[in-house]
């Protein structure tokens, strides 16, 4: 394993000696290449592990090529570890908030970081069985640890621990996923700062820590910290947090980050770091005022790079730029036998965007049309996403703005948490539904939750859009009471008052009248 991979498995316990046996073992030897292969698939994330198994299970021949960890950054540095973390600062702000329950904590009672990163360890080691190298070699997929390059228009080589294999194949595809990048801050380098590829390493607490970053990598870890404990400085170069997102939506998080613990500094202009005696001192302007803040440790969370490095690209003619490796709807890249999946050329750098692009790989690498299943496009998926705060925000389809932009008439309706009795008696009534749809019919095109679980939530209306289904699907839905998705349907219903007009209530008014006679 190379030391990469160590410095992100730290500490070298019992739980992370399991997770590498899994997703890069030790005594692992590369197969002898025995002919063509169908396809070969470089990098074991979530697009290439997908890609891999689902070619195997048709029957094709495959490889899969990992130097790292297979898993990529969603297993070992990703979701997995983040969402662990996030539970356990769920649990611990929920014994504060205990009293309004009836519940008293007596003083005196002890908080233990270093156990709640042990537990997200032993969860993610437990995980990591669906990743590993011997349960992919099972299913019929050929496993090599090593750097692959190709080296001809039909070939890779495979540098491993144990020599070079060279693998021939009929299509290929460059799932090799990205990397946390850093800003150009002035003494950032010097200084030394996390990224959610170390952070998840820590054993002990910092008690200060600086977020350089409040997208949703940002906004999740600070707010996390704060509620273990950590005094929490989050800076970002925007107004406010989430930029992307809706600003009531972002608002409502922001509030309740600022009840957690964390202070936000915002507009944050000329950003310097420099090492301190006692830490690492951040000097940033924020609305105009000078800050001053030493911190134990810096996290960055402010944007992703493709990892496009040592591939050989440039020779096989595959085109690639800051933003990765570039493809077309198909997802070929400008060289037909090869394609690309997941965080190397999305700009959707989530989990599930990685798996529908590998099953779009597919159908198109393995089954051209006319002969197979017709061409699948990136184009046409409905692409949902969370940010794993508290309260969530899940987002589908367009918001109000992009409908506008696309010349399109759209109707938004709004339902708040705080109407909705299962909210109110869970305590979580901060948030709301919001859906847009389309002028002049019930077509819905996106919508937006703010709830405490916001991401179970949005697939109802991802489903709908994805069925082409409108509105009236959802009213004339029953939905189980008391649950707070039951604001899905309250939101349409305002859409379907709003359209129950004056003109038909009169006439509904004869039409009463007259039965009575």
């Amino acid at each position: 394993m190379s030391q990469h991979d160590e410095s992100l498995m730290l500490p070298a316990d019992e739980h992370n000696q399991r997770l590498v046996a899994n997703v890069h073992p030790s005594d692992w030897v590369n197969p002898e290449p025995s002919g063509r292969y169908n396809i070969v698939v470089i990098g074991a994330g979530t697009a290439g592990l997908i890609t891999a198994v689902i070619a195997a299970s048709l029957g094709a021949k495959v490889a899969l090529i990992e130097k790292h960890l297979m898993g990529g950054d969603c297993l070992n540095v990703g979701c997995v570890p983040s969402k662990g973390v996030i539970r356990a600062a769920r649990a611990w702000a929920d014994l504060r908030n205990a009293a309004e329950f009836g519940l008293h904590i007596p003083a005196g009672v002890k908080y233990d970081f270093g156990a709640a990163m042990a537990r997200m360890r032993k969860l993610r080691a437990r995980i990591s069985h669906n990743d590993s190298a011997q349960r992919y070699s099972k299913l019929g997929v050929d496993i090599y640890i090593g750097s692959g390059r190709f080296t001809g228009f039909d070939s890779i080589q495979v540098e491993g621990p144990a020599g070079n294999r060279t693998l021939s194949f009929v299509k290929a595809a460059i799932c090799t996923g990205a990397r946390a990048s850093a800003p150009l801050t002035p003494g950032l380098q010097e200084a030394g700062y996390l990224t959610n590829e170390t952070v998840f390493s820590l054993t002990e607490l910092p008690p200060r820590l600086a977020v350089i970053g409040a997208g949703p990598v940002g906004c999740e870890l600070a707010q996390s910290f704060a509620r273990f404990g950590s005094q929490v400085h989050l800076i970002e170069a925007q107004h406010g947090i989430m930029p992307n997102e809706d600003r009531d939506a972002a608002q409502i998080v922001e509030q309740q980050m600022v009840k957690d613990g964390v202070h936000l500094l915002c507009c944050g202009k000329d950003l310097k770091v420099s090492k301190a005696a006692d830490g690492k001192r951040l000097m940033v302007d924020s609305h105009g005022r000078q800050y001053d803040v030493v911190v134990d440790e810096i996290l960055v969370g402010v944007g992703r790079m493709p990892n496009v490095e040592g591939l050989g690209l440039e020779a096989i003619g595959v085109e690639f730029d800051k933003n990765g490796v570039k493809v077309n709807g198909r997802l070929q890249t400008s060289n037909p036998r090869i394609f690309a999946a997941g965080d190397v050329c999305s700009r959707h750098k989530f989990t599930h965007a990685a798996d529908a692009m590998a099953q779009i790989v597919i159908q198109n690498a393995l089954f051209p049309h006319p002969f197979g299943l017709g061409y699948a496009s990136v184009d046409s998926l409905i692409m949902p996403w969370c940010t794993f705060t508290a309260p969530e925000v899940a987002h589908v389809g367009m918001y109000e703005k992009d409908a506008k932009e696309k010349g399109l008439e759209v109707e938004t309706y709004t339902f708040k948490l705080d109407e909705v009795d299962r909210a109110i008696l869970d305590g979580e009534d901060e948030g709301f539904a919001r859906v847009h749809i389309q002028k002049g019919s019930d077509k819905i095109l996106g919508a937006t939750i703010v709830a405490a679980h916001a991401g179970e939530m949005i697939s109802e209306f991802s489903v709908l859009m994805k069925a082409g289904l409108g509105a009236k699907t959802i009213a004339g839905t029953i939905h189980p009471y008391p649950t707070q998705a039951e604001v899905n349907k309250k939101v349409v219903n305002l859409w379907r008052k709003a359209h129950f007009t004056q003109t038909t209530r009169n006439r509904l008014i004869k039409l009463f009248a007259w039965m009575r006679r």
